[in-house]
């Protein structure tokens, strides 16, 4: 069976969703950034501040290029979209969804940005981030859902019958 991989912004919900997901359908559950982490032996943002953009980039798309399993839910951080590599491989052996929420909703959920490893430009703001990655992560989904005001259990089932219907 395909794998599911969940996109989008921070916040979004891809990895509580993934796992609640995961349940349902009977399948794995598989966090990217945990992966990133367990490698590097180091936070996402320890990962950024140490090595830079492009650093955690090369590491991000190399973790995920590399993940070999199948009938698993994948959360990816949120920067996977600039990891051609992963989302080449992400298109052939999977289902991509993108959870899409309003900016207003990512920036009322997101709290300490720093904290948890966001990948940002100098000077990029994060309405400058939404508005770049908004467009990509559209052009890599298979499927599109929008989460907003659907609690984890509606948002689930959302995503499960796009699948199925698949």
């Amino acid at each position: 069976m395909k794998n599911i991989v969940l996109i989008g912004m921070p916040s979004a919900g891809k990895s509580t969703i993934g796992i609640i997901l995961a349940k349902v359908l009977g399948y794995k559950f598989l966090d990217s950034d945990l992966v990133i982490q367990e490698q590097e032996q180091a936070l996402l943002k320890d990962i950024i501040e140490e090595k830079g953009l492009e650093g955690f980039l090369a590491i991000e798309n190399q973790v995920n290029r590399d993940i070999q399993t199948e009938s698993t839910v994948i959360a990816t951080g949120g920067s996977i979209i600039y990891c051609l590599d992963a989302m080449e491989k992400f298109r052939d052996t999977g289902i991509i969804v993108y959870i899409k929420l309003k900016y207003e909703t990512i920036k009322n959920r997101l709290g300490n940005i720093k904290q948890r490893g966001v990948v940002f430009q100098d000077g990029q703001t994060l309405k400058s981030l939404y508005n770049e990655r908004c467009p990509l992560y559209e052009e890599y989904a298979h499927i599109i859902i929008d989460g907003e005001n659907l609690d984890q259990e509606e948002l689930m089932e959302k995503i499960a019958s796009a699948i199925q219907c698949r």
